[in-house]
């Protein structure tokens, strides 16, 4: 497993391909963002690719999928996002799910579901993976559907796409039902990316109630080869954070 560097959450206020090479110059060989729509996407590729760095994942640019009336918004909104994550060099796309409508939950679960299979052959065509994400509600993001990432591996299986994922949040996922490890060991065919911070607090890693090298040794032990970025904020000044996480974690 490899540690990936969110941008925005170190250096959200420098250029991003002058990020790119701080990161790098850090012992990082992998990037995520959010919005993408501020970048020069092509001259980000170019400054990955330059470095040695691999662009993992940013955003699409629509998140409902609870409210059926929002489907095409959303659809559309992955075409367009696929077009970008290829410009960028990027594989993967995060979505969340939208808002709890108030509807029965098994309307909104069937909803999410209905509107990722439809979304297939936008995935296949672009071979770009789009990965929904279980948020906490009871500190970070109140009225959110989709907290479970025991929910969020059914509605991978109901969506039966190889390019349709889950990216497990720890921090999140800790806030909201635990059980960590075996959450992710017994459920690696439907996760494409992690994500981790302290909690409480959403700071560093080794700040918090989770054991995080514990963690990270049981899920390269399962076989997991993919990335987990750094999603917190630092304490730390960002340069020394990230030297202190590549130290005990890298």
């Amino acid at each position: 497993m490899r540690l990936c560097v969110p941008v925005p959450c170190f250096f959200g206020g420098m250029p991003f391909i002058d990020a790119v090479k701080k990161i790098k110059d850090l012992g990082f060989d992998a990037i995520e963002t959010y919005d993408w729509k501020s970048l020069d996407l092509p001259a980000v590729r170019n400054a990955c690719e330059e470095n040695g760095v691999e662009f993992i994942s940013m955003c699409t640019s629509e998140f409902r999928l609870t409210d059926s009336s929002f489907r095409q918004a959303w659809l559309d909104g992955l075409k367009e996002s696929c077009r970008a994550a290829r410009s960028a060099g990027v594989k993967r796309l995060i979505t969340q799910v939208g808002q709890d409508t108030g509807d029965e939950r098994k309307k909104q679960h069937e909803n999410i579901v209905q509107t990722l299979r439809l979304a297939r052959p936008i995935l296949e065509e672009s071979g770009v993976t789009v990965m929904i994400e279980p948020l906490n509600t009871i500190v970070n993001h109140p009225g959110y559907y989709l907290v479970s990432a025991v929910e969020a591996f059914e509605i991978i299986k109901e969506a039966d796409c190889e390019f349709v994922k889950v990216v497990y949040d720890i921090y999140h996922q800790q806030v909201s039902e635990g059980n960590i490890i075996p959450n992710i060991i017994n459920n690696l065919d439907k996760i494409a990316h992690l994500h981790s911070a302290g909690h409480p607090g959403r700071h560093e890693l080794q700040n918090g109630e989770n054991n995080y090298r514990f963690i990270f040794d049981a899920v390269d032990k399962a076989g997991y080869k993919g990335c987990c970025g750094l999603e917190y904020g630092p304490l730390m000044p960002p340069e020394e954070s990230l030297r202190e996480a590549k130290r005990l974690f890298g």
